[in-house]
C-alpha cells in the first residue's frame, strides 16, 4: 500500500476509545480534498458523491473548498446536504413509489437548493410528470445512461433519444442533462482504463450530438466515478463525480496505483482473544467492516502478514507469524477494502487530529430517512 507507515494512524488518546471504531484522519480527508479538485481542474468541474462518507461536516468542509455541486444514492443523504446549505444536489436513483413523494418534498423544503433525479423508464418518467405536476412545481431530470454497466440506465441509442425528447416535453419536468455512470470499469492500468472509457463513452458523444441536432439542451453530463475521474476529468463540459476518494480504501489502493489519494478513514480494533498459536481474535465482525467482497476485508498497515482465517457478526480471526508478540488488548488500525459500506455500519466517526481523538461525527445519512 502507498499509505504511511503504520505508526502514522497511531492515535495517542487511544485508550479513550472503544471498538470496534471508525476513524477519520481529518488532514488527510482535506489533502484528499485538494486532490479531487487539482485533478478536475477547479471545483466548477466537480460533483463529489456523499455515499462514501454521509457526513454533514464532510459536505460543510467540500463546501468550504468551493465545491458548490453533490451528488447523492437515497433521499436522506440529498436531505443532509441541502440541510448543509448545499446549491445543486442530483440524486443518482429513479425515485418510484414513495420516493417520489418524498422527492417532491424535498424540492419544497429546500427552495434554495437545486435538486435534480435521473430517470430512465418511459411508465416512471410519465408517472413522474404527472405527480409533479398535481404538486405545482417542475423537476429535474437527467436521462440515466447505460454505457456498460448493465444495471441501471438505458443504451444510448435511438431510444434513449425519444425518451429524452419525452422528458424535455412533458409538463412537470425539465430535462437536466445525461447520468453516465461506468463502475464497471476498472482496469488497474491507467491507458487500459483511458481506452475501455472512451470505448464505453464514444456512444454517449453520438447520441450528445443527435440531441445537438434536435435542438434539445443538454444542461450537463454527469460522468463517471472514482476509477475513472482522471479520464473524465480531461473532458470539457462534463462534471465529475467521484466518491471513494475522499476517504479512498485498501481496495482502490489496489486496483488503481496511478491515483495519488490516501486512506483517511481507518477502523479501530483490538485483540479480544488468542485462541491458538499464531492466531489472533479481533473484535472486527462484519458489523463493523465491510463483508461483501471475498478476504481480505481489510488490511493492517501495522500487521501486513495477516490472514483471515473466520469472520462472524462479532469476530475476526486472523493468523500472523507475530501473533506472540501482542496481548489480548492491544489495538490495530486497519483501512477497510471497501470504505463506503463500512461507513454505513457506524453510527458515528471518532475524529483524528494531529495524532489524537479530538471529536465524534454522527454520521447522519445512514440512515434511510432523517425526517423527509
Amino acid at each position: 500500500m502507498k499509505a504511511k507507515p503504520a505508526d502514522s494512524y497511531q492515535v495517542a488518546n487511544v485508550g479513550e476509545i472503544d471498538s470496534p471504531a471508525l476513524l477519520v484522519y481529518l488532514d488527510r480527508v482535506k489533502d484528499n480534498v485538494a486532490k479531487m479538485i487539482a485533478l478536475a481542474g477547479g471545483v466548477e468541474r466537480l460533483r463529489p458523491h456523499v455515499k462514501t462518507h454521509k457526513l454533514s461536516e464532510m459536505v460543510r468542509m467540500q463546501m468550504k473548498a468551493g465545491i458548490r455541486k453533490f451528488k447523492c444514492a437515497t433521499i436522506a443523504e440529498a436531505e443532509m446536504t441541502a440541510a448543509c446549505g448545499a446549491a445543486d444536489v442530483l440524486l443518482a436513483y429513479q425515485p418510484t413509489g414513495p420516493k417520489v413523494g418524498r422527492f417532491i418534498e424535498l424540492t419544497q423544503r429546500f427552495p434554495k437548493t437545486k435538486f435534480s433525479a435521473i430517470a430512465d423508464d418511459e411508465g416512471a418518467i410519465r408517472a413522474l410528470a404527472k405527480e409533479f405536476s398535481a404538486a405545482g412545481v417542475v423537476g429535474e431530470f437527467l436521462l440515466d445512461i447505460d454505457c456498460g454497466q448493465h444495471r441501471s440506465g438505458v443504451a444510448p441509442d435511438a431510444a434513449a433519444l425519444e425518451l429524452y425528447r419525452l422528458i424535455h416535453s412533458l409538463p412537470g419536468l425539465r430535462v437536466g442533462g445525461l447520468h453516465v455512470y461506468d463502475g464497471h470499469i476498472h482496469d488497474k492500468e491507467l491507458l487500459a482504463r483511458i481506452k475501455t472509457c472512451e470505448a464505453a463513452f464514444k456512444p454517449v458523444n453520438a447520441l450528445l450530438q443527435k440531441l445537438g441536432r434536435a435542438n434539445l439542451p443538454v444542461p450537463t453530463v454527469v460522468a463517471g466515478g472514482t476509477p475513472t475521474f482522471p479520464v473524465h476529468a480531461r473532458r470539457k463540459n462534463v462534471e465529475c463525480s467521484p466518491g471513494t476518494c475522499v476517504f479512498w480504501d485498501a481496495g482502490y489502493e489496489a486496483k488503481l496505483p496511478d491515483l495519488d489519494f490516501e486512506p483517511a478513514a481507518l477502523v479501530l480494533t483490538r485483540v479480544v482473544s488468542k485462541p491458538a498459536t499464531g492466531r489472533l481474535c479481533l473484535d472486527l465482525g462484519h458489523k463493523a467492516i465491510a463483508a461483501e467482497n471475498p478476504h481480505p476485508r481489510v488490511i493492517f498497515p501495522g500487521l501486513p502478514d495477516a490472514q483471515a482465517v473466520t469472520h462472524s457478526e462479532e469476530h475476526l480471526v486472523v493468523e500472523t507469524a507475530r501473533a506472540a508478540e501482542f496481548k489480548v488488548g492491544d489495538c490495530l488500525y486497519g483501512v477497510p477494502w471497501h470504505i463506503c459500506p463500512t461507513v454505513a455500519l457506524h453510527s458515528e466517526a471518532v475524529i483524528i487530529e494531529n495524532g489524537r481523538a479530538t471529536e465524534r461525527w454522527k454520521i447522519v445519512a445512514r440512515d434511510r430517512r432523517l425526517t423527509i
